[in-house]
């Protein structure tokens, strides 16, 4: 299966590092016009420099719970290049925090974590949704987490409950889109060593911990960001235009 996706125009948010960084310059080096964003603009430049392919990949910082810098990135990237193909809502995450019991849960850190990773993926798929709509194509790719379809490993509420609502975003806007020939899926990976936040969590787990954490995963191993972008592709390509409303698991097996 060749993927390519030259003369597409591509946005990730997230792409500082992670698993957005592996998904921007996966989309690159297979010839995609790459908008990556992320608050992280220290981040942003190593995702650029790493990158290879035909394009350069533009990057922004962007809060994507900010609905008016969201859409004037689609709306950029839209002007200077015709298109807007496909949109990755990579951005998320726990935001710092750890797992507490309920009663200690502030209302900041539990609307913080929404307003991330649903808000975040609302208001890309928005200013997209109209510019896919006028080409007739266009694919949309939640990135979202085990703790979604189950529970959080650190026992963080707003993340399992932001997750999982964001799974029903995904499935509701399969529905509205389709008849345009927009698909929406999602990709729920599993524990992936990705970023400052999982190592800490990697860390936290102990010789014991770490060791049962990789014996219930059927392949023995942890995956890599490149195994969650590999996924997105997927999705993003071609083949997979018979695809839409679907969560696909990126766990190693369980």
């Amino acid at each position: 299966m060749n993927i390519e996706f030259s003369g597409q125009t591509v946005i990730v948010t997230g792409a500082g590092h992670g698993f957005g960084r592996a998904i921007a310059q996966a989309f690159a080096a297979r010839g995609a016009r790459v908008y990556a964003c992320d608050v992280n603009e220290a981040g942003l430049t190593e995702t650029a420099a790493g990158a290879s392919g035909p394009h350069a990949v533009q990057t922004a910082r962007v809060d994507v719970s900010d609905r008016a810098a969201v859409h004037a990135l689609v709306e950029r990237a839209a002007a200077e290049t015709g298109r807007v193909d496909v949109v990755v809502n990579n951005a998320g995450g726990v935001l710092g925090q750890v797992g507490r019991p309920l009663e200690e849960i502030s209302e900041s850190d539990w609307r913080s974590i929404f307003a991330v990773n649903v808000d975040g993926a609302f208001n890309v798929a928005q200013a997209a949704a109209p510019h896919m709509k006028r080409q007739r194509s266009g694919r949309i790719v939640n990135i979202s987490s085990g703790a979604g379809l189950g529970i959080s490993l650190t026992g963080i509420q707003a993340y399992a409950s932001a997750k999982a609502a964001q799974i029903g975003l995904t499935r509701q806007l399969a529905h509205e889109l389709g008849e345009w020939g927009v698909t929406v899926n999602n990709v729920a990976p599993g524990f992936v060593r990705s970023n400052p936040t999982t190592e800490r969590q990697w860390e936290s787990y102990g010789e014991e911990g770490q060791r049962k954490l990789v014996q219930n995963i059927a392949l023995r191993r942890l995956g890599t960001p490149d195994d969650i972008a590999h996924a997105v592709l997927f999705f993003a390509s071609e083949q997979a235009g018979w695809i839409s409303g679907q969560v696909l698991s990126v766990d190693g097996g369980k």
